[in-house]
């Protein structure tokens, strides 16, 4: 059961941020950042939108350029930083979890058709270890206020009525309010038909960055395979394995129809995520993809050969014992002949 109820949990996180993303909430609505309609933006959404327009302008006052892309990295940075210590806690559970995969699969090769029983197993074998198969859940569901409060912020700067985040630039992507959340994914079909390559080509890239780094972060937080192939995992593993390659997919689709500030957070976050894992975890299964990311083993001897050691005199070399002399021959005596 217990890993039934992680898998529900992760699911149910995930159908909560795609509905938040895709604008189930009304944010056209004219704001007034002074006058907050409810607890959850007055403690929340309008005090981060506050700190995005502060930072906006400390970093236009030093002369940089590009001053909101900026200030939604420093922003995600700091967010990072807070949340450190649930993030640590998050992947020390991953970590210790990967290395209890080997007991888990030996656990399903023997009682694999007893399910209740390769349950009661693996929970008896959580206990003995000390983790809790919840442990890298809870941290998460901790965080997704944080994390929807800032989505709703970003949201808000790009609001008409605010007029913050629209025509902010910032490399090559031309507007990060772009697109609009009346505006949806409507603006591909008119860009083909348009044949305005650039436009497209701009408002594509961070969403492919964002699946990218998406699913090699997924990828990372998995255990290596060690050599099991895809058809030979059990039927849960491998329709598990198939959603976290999904899911990253549907939210690349879903960002193309919100405002690109929002896919810069996104993605910047998961950058930082990698980086975290990889000092907490290792590379993980993506190793599976990457061979090149293997740690290379010291070769090993070949068994029964001994290389020979040189063997060293300090003193002086004994003289080397005589041989005995040859005995001389008998002389052969001759027989005399009878006449």
């Amino acid at each position: 059961m217990n890993r039934k109820i992680r898998n529900l949990l992760l699911i149910a996180v995930l159908a909560v941020a795609a509905l938040t993303l895709t604008g189930c909430i009304d944010f056209q609505r004219p704001v007034d950042l002074d006058n907050p309609p409810g607890w959850w933006e007055g403690l929340v959404v309008y005090p981060l939108a506050k700190l995005l327009i502060a930072l906006n302008k400390a970093i236009a006052g030093l002369g940089i350029p590009y001053s909101y892309g900026w200030a939604i990295i420093v922003f995600t940075i700091a967010i990072k930083i807070v949340t450190l210590p649930l993030t640590l806690k998050q992947l020390q559970s991953t970590k210790a979890q990967q290395e209890l995969q080997p007991k888990l699969r030996e656990l399903q090769e023997k009682y694999g058709k007893d399910r209740q029983k390769l349950a009661e197993e693996q929970m008896k074998l959580y206990k003995e270890s000390g983790i809790n198969p919840l442990g890298g859940c809870l941290p998460l569901l901790i965080q997704m206020p944080v994390l929807f409060g800032l989505y709703q912020a970003l949201y808000v700067l790009a609001n008409p009525s605010v007029n913050e985040l629209i025509g902010a630039r910032f490399f090559w992507i031309p507007d990060l309010s772009f697109p609009s959340l009346t505006v949806g994914t409507s603006w591909i079909g008119e860009s083909f038909a348009a044949q305005d390559w650039g436009k497209l080509a701009a408002y594509f890239s961070m969403p492919i960055f964002m699946l990218v780094s998406q699913l090699l972060l997924q990828k990372m937080a998995q255990p290596p395979s060690a050599g099991t192939r895809p058809d030979q995992q059990d039927p849960q593993t491998r329709m598990m394995t198939q959603m976290m390659l999904f899911m990253p997919i549907m939210f690349a689709w879903i960002t193309l129809g919100l405002p690109s500030g929002l896919t810069l957070y996104w993605s910047v976050s998961n950058v930082l995520s990698i980086i975290q894992q990889y000092f907490i975890t290792g590379w993980g299964g993506l190793t599976d993809w990457f061979k090149f990311l293997k740690p290379k083993q010291a070769p090993a001897t070949a068994l029964g050969a001994v290389k020979p050691e040189k063997i060293v005199t300090t003193g002086p070399i004994p003289p080397s014992q005589p041989s005995e002399p040859p005995q001389p021959a008998k002389p052969v005596k001759r027989r005399r002949r009878r006449h």
